[in-house]
């Protein structure tokens, strides 16, 4: 007889929807199928994220498609109970699909994010206690210096894309987080020559025409042409930070990242390799900044569209009073619900799964639409539109709000993305007055993983004003 856990969202709005593994056996019941060639899902899965989801979530909470990204349908699900269902399971039931991210040629093996398993539970350990707490407020006061430098240096009266600007900043709080440089890296050392590399690096993946490319060449695992040659550049400066530090011994009181990860020995005693912290180097670095640069970038884009919320943030944030913080905090999570950076996570089912009135069969794919679930009506009121107080009302949830996943894998840099955001908004608000460069909205664009402003976020400042 199946077994089925259903799992209650009372308080979601969302109405119960039975979830989770049954017994072998039980009847297979497919959801419907997205029609259309491979090739034409896979376009639009790229270069219209937002369409492709809302084009799935209108055949229901559950659907399917096939993309060139995989041999065997992928199944989608929106609804928060079936969300859960695969956070909560165990991981021998429901593993994580990053061993297969298109991320994993330019992370390598031993990275956090691409890890499954027990090994990834032991790097998830290791990370864990420099993005939290007393670490996070650590980096408070240097972020609020680089927001306040970066608004010192954007024009008046002229257009220009903001995710690049805000990378600078996330790029210089993740560096010196990681290796304990200061908020500027002295030039010509190594950790300098490292920061322009990831800059080339972050500039190369925005380029419109590499996501053509990488449709392309689907299939091929390792980096190529100028990609490669970049990728291989970060390498050698990696390895010579790395080789630098241990010739010179670890600081027992230091409390950067990488001097942390340098102490840090496994249950048998094991200090990581050279490779492994080279992995773990490079995730951090790139995981740790563009996504939140682009989160605030969407966050501007949807503000310069909305401004009855662009003022009320503008005036909260200037009078400086009890509301502000608040308001912040509501604005940054309206921001990551209407344009969730990354887009979808993905399980694959070990068992056959319940998934409302359907049951896929073992060996399913099945990703989580985390924009199909940000726009549920039933969870969200008037969801296509940008109203930050709907977080005054009430708080994100754990399963129906996820810019940050589930989970044993949810982000571990979610704290610092938080404070960084909190910081950076209030700076702008406070100290700029912006318009939106076209009015109309800007394109959404899938690169690897992640979802980017097709354009940058492109914003024009009319006016400053002083710190």
């Amino acid at each position: 007889m199946a077994t089925v856990a259903v799992h209650e969202t009372a308080t979601s709005g969302a109405p119960p929807s039975p979830a989770g593994p049954v017994e072998e056996g039980a009847g297979l019941h497919r959801p419907p199928m997205i029609g259309g060639s491979k090739y034409r899902e896979t376009r639009r899965f790229a270069l219209n994220p937002a369409g492709f989801h809302h084009h799935g979530a209108r055949l229901g909470d559950v659907w399917q498609t096939e993309l060139l990204l995989r041999p065997e349908p992928i199944v989608f699900t929106s609804h928060p109970d079936h969300a859960k269902s695969l956070f909560t399971a165990k991981p021998a039931d429901a593993p994580a699909l990053t061993g297969e991210s298109p991320l994993r040629p330019i992370l390598g093996p031993n990275s956090v994010l691409t890890l499954v398993g027990d090994q990834h539970m032991r790097q998830r350990k290791l990370l864990l206690p420099p993005f939290h707490g007393d670490a996070v407020r650590r980096y408070v006061e240097m972020i609020a210096e680089l927001a306040e430098r970066e608004v010192d240096r954007w024009p008046i009266g002229q257009p220009f894309p903001l995710a690049p600007r805000m990378q600078a900043v996330t790029l210089d709080v993740i560096m010196a987080g990681i290796f304990g440089i200061g908020t500027a890296p002295q030039r010509g050392t190594v950790e300098y020559r490292l920061r322009q590399s990831i800059s080339t690096f972050s500039r190369l993946s925005t380029l419109r025409l590499w996501q053509l490319v990488e449709l392309r060449h689907l299939g091929r695992r390792e980096p190529r042409g100028l990609l490669r040659a970049v990728l291989a550049r970060i390498d050698r400066q990696l390895y010579g930070i790395i080789a630098k530090r241990r010739a010179a011994g670890v600081d027992a009181d230091a409390t950067d990242i990488l001097s942390l990860l340098l102490q840090t020995t496994d249950d048998e005693g094991r200090h990581l390799t050279d490779a492994e912290l080279r992995d773990e180097l490079l995730t951090l670095v790139l995981a740790g900044h563009e996504t939140t640069a682009n989160s605030l970038a969407w966050t501007m884009e949807r503000l310069t569209r909305t401004p009855a919320a662009y003022d009320r943030l503008r005036e909260v944030v200037r009078a400086d009073g009890p509301e502000a913080a608040p308001y912040v905090d509501a604005t940054i999570h309206e921001g990551m619900r209407a344009r969730p950076v990354v887009p979808i996570v993905m399980r694959m089912v070990k068992r056959p799964w319940q998934l409302g009135e359907y049951v896929v069969p073992a060996g399913t794919p099945v990703a989580i639409s985390i924009v199909a679930l940000h726009h549920r009506p039933d969870i969200y009121p008037d969801p296509r539109r940008f109203r930050p107080e709907r977080f005054l009302e009430q708080k994100p949830g754990t399963y129906t709000w996820l810019p940050f996943g589930g989970g044993i894998r949810r982000c571990l840099g979610a704290e610092l993305a938080m404070a960084e955001q909190r910081v950076v908004l209030s700076a702008i608000a406070r100290r700029t007055d912006m318009v939106a460069a076209d009015p109309a909205d800007e394109a959404q664009f899938q690169r690897n993983v992640t979802v980017i402003p097709r354009r940058g976020g492109r914003i024009m400042v009319r006016a400053k004003h002083p710190a």
